[in-house]
């Protein structure tokens, strides 16, 4: 059974910092890319940030700076560290991997259950 699993969110005041981590399972053959998504109430998902097997990045413009993604190929595991953060950085981020597993040949996408972030002013 495939899953993605995210630790690591929770309250924090605006300038902390919190460590996001996405640890992937299950019959896995290979990962492309992994990514985190966010989604505020009453808006639409949008991608924070992404990182290939390679080790590029990209960033969302509104995180630059601030948030780095980061990755362990052995472990199968995304991490975001998330620094200065912001009241409006207050979402649930959710986890992605486009990934192949050993049953299902082909890359698609898997998502994680969702962990949320609440920044406090």
């Amino acid at each position: 059974q495939v899953q993605l699993v995210e630790s690591g969110g929770g309250l924090v005041q605006a300038g902390g910092s919190l460590r996001l981590s996405c640890a992937a399972s299950g019959g896995i053959s290979g990962i492309n890319s992994m990514s985190w998504y966010r989604q505020a109430p009453g808006q639409q998902r949008e991608l924070v940030a992404t990182i290939t097997s390679g080790g590029s990045t990209n960033y969302a413009d509104s995180v630059k700076g601030r948030f780095t993604i980061s990755r362990d190929n052995a472990k199968n595991t995304v991490y975001l560290q998330m620094n200065s953060l912001k009241p409006e950085d207050t979402a649930v981020y959710f986890c992605n991997a486009f990934m192949s597993l050993w049953r299902a040949p082909g890359f698609s996408d898997y998502w994680g259950q969702g962990t949320q972030v609440t920044v406090s002013s």
